[in-house]
Formats: C-alpha cells, sequence, structure tokens
C-alpha cells in the first residue's frame, strides 16, 4: 500500500502541477490543505481507520512530491516540455538543485527528531496516542515524503541510472534494511524511518518510469491514466484492509463478550 500510495502521490502530484498546468506553488498549497483537511479527518477518528489513515499518507506524499519539484526546480529549459515557457501559475521554483534542497530536508527532519526526542514522547509508532505526538509524527512524515521525492528525482534525472536502475538500486537498499531487522544492536524505529524515505524515491521512480516519455526511458503512459489506476489499485487496497480491520474487531469485541458471560457463571460456582 506504501508503494502504491507513494506511486499514485507522484503522478498525481505531476498530474495537477505539469499536466494541468496549476504549477508548483499554487498546487503545493492546495495539496497541503487537503493534507491538513485529512489529517483533522485522522486525529478526530478514535479508531484505526484505513481509509483515513492512508488517505493522509497519500495527501503527504502529493504534497511532498510538488514541495520538492518547488524546491529544486525553476523556469529554466531543462525543466520545461512541449513548447512551455512556463512552470504554471504563480513563482517558477526556488531551483536550489537536488544536493541544496535534500540537505535543507534533512536538516529539517533531523531536527524534528531531535524535538521529538527532547519532548520525551515515545517512537513506537502504535504507541503515539497524544495530539503533540501525531503532529510530531505526520511532520516528519510530510518532510520524509518531500525527502523522498528529491532523491527519487536525482536518482532518475541526475545519476545516470534512469528510471529502472534507481528503482533496483532503492529496492536494494531496501531488503538490506529489511536484513537488518534482524540484528539486535540496530534499532527498528531507526530502520522504520530510513525505509519510510527510502520508499518514497522508489514510488517516484515508479511515478517517472509510467508517465514519462519512451525517449527519456519512461513508458509515457501519461498522469491521467496512471493516477487513475494507481488510484483504483490503492482504493482496493485501503477497502480489503478495512474489512481486515472490521472482522478484527468484531472478533476482539466477542472475545470480550464471552469473557464477561463466564464470568458470572464462575461467581456462581464460588
Amino acid at each position: 500500500m506504501k508503494i502504491a500510495a507513494t506511486t499514485l502521490g507522484e503522478t498525481a502530484g505531476d498530474l495537477f502541477a505539469q499536466t494541468l498546468r496549476l504549477g508548483y506553488f499554487l498546487t503545493t498549497i492546495a495539496l497541503f490543505a487537503l493534507f491538513v483537511v485529512t489529517l483533522v479527518i485522522q486525529l478526530r477518528s478514535r479508531r484505526y481507520n484505513p481509509f483515513f489513515y492512508w488517505t493522509v499518507i497519500l495527501s503527504t506524499s502529493m504534497a511532498g512530491t510538488t514541495m520538492s519539484d518547488f524546491m529544486n526546480r525553476d523556469a529554466s529549459t531543462k525543466y520545461l516540455s512541449n513548447g512551455a515557457t512556463s512552470l504554471g501559475w504563480g513563482p517558477q521554483g526556488l531551483g536550489l538543485g537536488y544536493p541544496e534542497g535534500a540537505a535543507i530536508l534533512i536538516s529539517l527532519l533531523l531536527l524534528i527528531f531531535l524535538g521529538w526526542k527532547l519532548s520525551g514522547m515515545t517512537f513506537q509508532i502504535t504507541e503515539i496516542v497524544t495530539f503533540r505526538g501525531e503532529a510530531l509524527f505526520w511532520s516528519a512524515i510530510l518532510v520524509s515524503n518531500t525527502l523522498g521525492t528529491s532523491m527519487g528525482d536525482f536518482l532518475s534525472d541526475s545519476s545516470g541510472l534512469g528510471y529502472l536502475g534507481g528503482a533496483a538500486l532503492v529496492t536494494g537498499v531496501l531488503l538490506v534494511l529489511v536484513a537488518l531487522m534482524q540484528v539486535p544492536a540496530v534499532p527498528n524505529v531507526l530502520l522504520f524511518w530510513i525505509a519510510f524515505v527510502l520508499t518514497r524515491p522508489l514510488g517516484a521512480t515508479a511515478g517517472d518510469f509510467l508517465t514519462k516519455p519512451v525517449a527519456k526511458g519512461g513508458l509515457d503512459l501519461g498522469t491521467i491514466g496512471s493516477s487513475a489506476v494507481l488510484l483504483a489499485a490503492l482504493f482496493g487496497l485501503m477497502a480489503y484492509a478495512h474489512v481486515r480491520e472490521r472482522r478484527s474487531t468484531a472478533a476482539e469485541f466477542a472475545g470480550a463478550e464471552a469473557t464477561e458471560a463466564v464470568r458470572p457463571q464462575r461467581a456462581g460456582r464460588r
């Protein structure tokens, strides 16, 4: 589901910013607002809801795509296509480049983790129950997805590896992280966040591979068709997860009722 969400985030972000010509700046504002709305819904939910949770993940992935592009790109010819003279409405981009943009995002992510550590709150994701903890967690998610987008674009466009080569490299590193989970000396929380950042460039390279022209090594499926297929796939996975969650909740409730029914019988025997 994470790969589907991050890949859709790449294609959908490009759909709004590039295909529909809304530009990175305006699209980033709109998608950040969407992130805030979905996050409020997620925080108000008393139980885990796959639709709410993965919609927030998707919104951070889409916003991260356009935030990264706005930071790293500008209106120079290497970022323009199809005879365009601008990147769309609003400011054209900061043009920092991938190394500088990544350095800023890494610093910001480290500051979030430092504040998280100093707050004394747990890094165990399943044990985060306070509003402050949720705010730190989702802030880290948003920055991680933005950083991952920069890494993915660098691997695809500037490293010489291409889309498939970049995806293969990230997949290899993720397999190493899976192997390190068996090493007690390596904290699983650290491995989780490294893996979370790396799944974003995997989705970014996969999204670019689907949408970019054949001449650039892509399949040229377009952002609209690719986004529609990925959205259907993600929705199906969320529906499946929702059914499993409801069954699990029903089983827990039935078990609790059975326990309560047995207690009076035992008390009567005494």
